[in-house]
Order: C-alpha cells, then structure tokens, then sequence
C-alpha cells in the first residue's frame, strides 16, 4: 500500500510537539494527561460490549533469559522450595523499560527540551524516582473501549518488515476494513505482527536491526481522535526513525510529552488479531491494571480484552 503523506522534515516533526500539545487542558497541575478523557461514561459504555465473556491477554511472558532484544532479563529465584516443604516463595526483579516486556510507559519516561508532560521539569526525576507524573496515577487502573487496528492484517501479510512505517492512510484503512472508528477516550492498539515474526524466525537486536512501526505523521491523526491510551506490538515509534539523534524516538516524545497519552510497549497481539478476526469485532472492554509502583517510570502489565 503506497502513501500520499509528505515525509516531514525534523523541524516539521519539531513542530508537531508544540503545535499537539495538551499541556494545560486538563489545569496546570495534572498529572494523567490523556487518562481524563476515561470517563465514567466511558467505562459504563465499555462494559456493554461485553457480550460473550471471552477474554484475550496481550501481554508477552515475562522474559527470564537474556537474548538480543533482552540485555537485562528478569531475576527469578526460589527463596523457598523442596521436597517436604510446607510452601514454595520466590522472588523476582524487573527492569520494565525496553523491547521484551509487555511495559506501560509513565509520563515521566521521556523528556523534551528537559520537560516532561505538562512542562514539569526533568529534574523531578531522580535517584528517589518521580516526584511527577509517575506510574502510580493510574492506580485504579485503566478501564475503556479497546480498538485494534491490525495493520498486518490489511496488509495481507504476516508481518511488517523491519523498518517498515505505518502512515495516516494506513490507520484510515484499517478502521474501514475493520468497520469502527476510533473515538475519545479509546485505547488504540496497533498491531504490525511484530510477535508474529518473532515467533517464526526468532528474536533480534531492534534497535539496531529496525522495527515496523508509526510514522510521525500519524501524530496529527491521534491527536485529533482523542485516544487515552497508544498500545503498539512494537514501541509504537518505527526505528530507524530516519532522523539519527535528532529525533530518536518522536512518537514517545509527541505521545508521552506532548500528548500526555500512556504507551504500551511489545503488547503481544497476535491472539488479539485472531480473536477479532473470528468475531468480526474490532471493538471490545479494555482492562489493564499497572502495578502501584509510587514513583515509578514504568509497569509490567497486562492488558486483557473482554468480548
């Protein structure tokens, strides 16, 4: 599928930032960005699309081994365990950012210009964690309509190749041929077949290697839907981005900075993909609860869809 969008220059994608902005909307002193366009009508309306029961997970197991796109594993050990033994304890520890885990990204992940969301500054950011914006504002949760837009699918292909982007038009079409529209207050889930690919032909150095992914075109396009939440099968931002340093990662700097919309990253939504294929719903009640984690820049979670 070819695209009609003008690949925007550094400064254009710059200018996005400013231009996007919902610093303010919701008063100088907040902390949840997009989360607020969760109303309670929202989550009433999301649990009527409950019609079957059927749940779907999308999150990846939690990766104890080290490979290319996981340099730090998670820790695992027994702390109790053996034969004749009353009970079993273990102990775990997780650096949740990064490509193998299935992580929500807090406000406070990324800065821009020494600003995170809202203008507060990167310096409450320390040893102590987050004075700001932590990943604890969403300690009740996230509840709403999920809408999955399955751009592998449309594409009739198992999966994007690396590097690979996905533009405007793209998320256009995927809604027709998904017949729904993404409105306010949705979780947006876009899948390339990312975990498709690795499940095939293993896993690799993305970073280096590349990955599908939005480009900064779409920015625009979100904005204007009002999504509370972007989820991605990848970081949601295609690598290379095509801008070297200049802009490493300008989707989590127009979403997280800018926008203030919590990220999903390496959701697994293969089974998501499959589930809304064989039901011909593209539209569902997303569930997610982060763990509270005060001062925190980041969850382990997972996200479920219920049909």
């Amino acid at each position: 599928m070819g695209t009609t969008t003008p690949r925007l220059s550094a400064a254009e994608v710059k200018g996005l930032f400013e231009k996007l902005s919902n610093w303010g909307r919701w008063g100088k002193d907040d902390e949840r960005g997009a989360l607020n366009f969760i109303t309670l009508q929202k989550r009433a309306a999301a649990g009527r699309l409950v019609q079957r029961g059927e749940t779907v997970s999308m999150a990846l197991p939690l990766a104890t081994t080290s490979g290319p796109d996981n340099p730090t594993p998670v820790t695992h050990v027994m702390l109790y365990s053996g034969p004749g033994l009353a009970a079993a304890l273990d102990y775990f520890a997780i650096a949740p950012h990064g490509m193998a885990f299935t992580h929500l990204d807090a406000l406070c992940h990324v800065f821009w210009e020494r600003k995170m969301y809202n203008g507060f500054s990167s310096s409450e950011v320390g040893r102590w964690g987050t004075r700001k914006c932590g990943i604890d504002v969403a300690r009740d949760g996230i509840v709403s309509r999920g809408v999955l837009l399955d751009i592998a699918r449309l594409k009739n292909v198992e999966w994007m190749e690396l590097g690979e982007r996905v533009f405007p038009e793209d998320l256009d079409a995927a809604e027709r041929a998904h017949r729904v529209r993404v409105e306010e207050g949705d979780v947006l889930l876009v899948r390339t077949g990312r975990m498709a690919r690795q499940k095939k032909l293993g896993a690799w150095d993305s970073r280096n290697e590349g990955m599908a992914g939005l480009d900064p075109s779409c920015l625009p396009w979100l904005h204007e839907r009002r999504i509370a939440v972007l989820g991605c099968d990848g970081v949601s931002d295609v690598l290379p981005t095509g801008y070297g340093n200049e802009l490493i990662f300008p989707i989590h700097v127009g979403m997280l900075v800018a926008m203030g919309v919590h990220l999903i990253d390496n959701a697994d939504l293969d089974a998501l993909g499959a589930a809304c294929a064989r039901l011909g719903r593209y539209e569902f009640m997303f569930t997610m609860l982060p763990l509270i984690l005060e001062r925190g820049t980041a969850s382990p979670v997972n996200p479920v869809a219920i049909f």
